[in-house]
């Protein structure tokens, strides 16, 4: 440092040019002149020497179009590797800066028809992987070299950058200033100097009636956003009929563990109790892809990952009765290499009564034949006892009866299959639940808390069954023995 201290403050604006050393002894020499923009800064430092000289010393800048910019954001390193290549990816990305000036405005019309592509080819893929607003760069620089000997590139540090995307957010890294201390530069060599810096928002203070204007700018433009936004959803929203219930679930088979043999499939469909229905158009069925298995710990898991969508009403006749939602059946099954195709398992789920995301895993079970012949038959030439109707793995649909028996039916524990539910529901009740809260009327009034039916139906059934058994047991009795009871209380 020289004698005295030197401190140094400079006021930048935006994309404002102040020229270091090093610039202007090269931009004064003509032969280093190439490009238009170099011509433009030879012919401002020609102004500046005739009018004394630069006014700024060690602080100066590096605007948009400079060379610097390009190079300073192509240089920068994503990993701390020493051999970096950089990929497609960091090339696109860097490759934002250079602004989408020649884009044409698209009309909200074709947008809205190109919302989705169906069919994306790869080269689609591979530029849409990138953030591409516009961005637009300014850095402030320091010339920290030794005292007398400025204009050595070697010495430049960055002090701040500053960059502005076509949505209008301002980005200064690093921060302004404030309360903290001020930045530290340390530099290398013998004496090691250390500098520090502040950064302080000059901006003047915007007058009051400025900022209304801004503001209703402001809301006059997310207005017309809001209504672009509502022109590509669209307000055809369909409200349910009063007395019905939307059910609305995003499912997702997710994976498959614990089975004997490899690539495995499933089959499902959804069965709809009475007073439930679905649009023709609504599939209630659907087979997964064929998935090879991998080792997680101890067991073979499938990840099928296969999405479907199920959008089913109930309507309400009798408000006494109490709904039984839909049940999903599915079964598990294996495919070798010669096509021949296996049972692995068995099992059922009846969906959430609650809205929200649900993950479930099912166990499953197969039929068996007793002997070391069926076991055979199943390892070498495929086929196994299988179930006629998928709805026997709880009531049968076709049942009527009061007891369903099962007995000498031989089954075996095999693996499990996890579900991921997002359930919504839909239903007038919800809105009015405030008003229905007191009187509590009808079933349907109550869907709002369906999670707690379910246990409440399994409490009535069993004090049902209670009650029924009590009545044998009494009837069973002799009646003198139960009057003998009845007096001795």
């Amino acid at each position: 440092r020289p004698p005295e201290d030197e401190e140094e403050v400079a006021e930048v604006g935006w994309q404002e040019k102040l020229f270091s050393q090093f610039e202007v002894d090269l931009y004064l020499k003509e032969s280093a002149c190439q490009t238009p923009l170099d011509w433009q800064y030879h012919e401002e430092i020609q102004k500046l020497e005739k009018a004394g000289g630069r006014k700024n010393c060690r602080i100066f800048t590096y605007t948009d179009h400079d060379r610097f910019t390009n190079l300073e954001e192509l240089c920068q390193k994503v990993t701390d590797s020493d051999h970096e290549v950089p990929s497609y990816l960091v090339e696109r990305m860097v490759n934002v800066r250079r602004r989408r000036q020649d884009r044409r405005p698209v009309e909200a019309s074709s947008l809205k028809s190109k919302i989705i592509t169906w069919e994306p080819s790869e080269e689609f893929i591979k530029n849409n992987h990138v953030i591409n607003t516009p961005v637009q760069t300014m850095y402030i620089m320091g010339d920290l070299g030794p005292y007398g000997k400025l204009g050595h590139r070697e010495y430049e540090n960055v002090l701040c950058t500053i960059k502005v995307d076509g949505n209008g957010v301002i980005t200064v890294k690093p921060d302004f200033t404030g309360t903290k201390g001020p930045y530290r530069i340390e530099l290398e060599g013998e004496k090691r100097e250390v500098w520090e810096y502040t950064i302080e928002n000059a901006s003047a203070q915007v007058q009051p009636e400025e900022e209304e204007r801004e503001q209703r700018v402001f809301r006059d433009l997310y207005r017309r956003h809001k209504d672009y936004l509502s022109g590509l959803v669209g307000t055809d929203f369909e409200m349910p009929l009063p007395g019905t219930l939307r059910l609305f679930v995003n499912g997702e088979i997710v994976s498959a563990q614990g089975y004997e043999y490899d690539n495995l499939y499933v089959h499902f469909f959804l069965e709809l109790p009475n007073q439930w229905s679905s649009s023709p158009f609504q599939q209630l069925s659907g087979v997964t892809q064929t998935c090879a298995t991998k080792t997680v710990g101890w067991d073979n898991v499938a990840y099928f990952c296969y999405p479907f969508t199920v959008d089913v009403f109930y309507t309400q006749e009798d408000e006494d009765s109490l709904p039984q939602w839909p049940v999903l059946y599915f079964e598990v099954l294996s495919l070798d290499f010669w096509q021949r195709y296996r049972v692995e398992g068995y099992g059922s789920l009846v969906l959430p009564a609650s809205p929200g995301v649900h993950m479930l895993t099912i166990p499953t079970w197969r039929p068996v034949n007793l002997g070391t012949v069926a076991e055979m038959r199943r390892f070498f030439i495929g086929g196994s006892p299988e179930l006629e109707d998928l709805t026997y793995v709880r009531i049968p649909s076709t049942f009527k009866g009061k007891r369903l028996s099962r007995f000498g039916f031989r089954t075996e524990t095999t693996g499990s299959v996890t579900f991921r539910l997002c359930c919504l529901q839909q239903s007038k009740a919800f809105l009015e639940n405030s008003a229905l809260r007191q009187r509590m009327q009808s079933v349907l009034d109550r869907l709002g808390g369906f999670s707690q039916q379910s246990s409440v139906y399994n409490v009535l059934e069993a004090f049902q069954r209670a009650r029924r058994r009590m009545q044998e047991a009494r009837e069973s009795l002799p009646q003198d023995l139960i009057n003998t009871s009845a007096s001795t209380v």
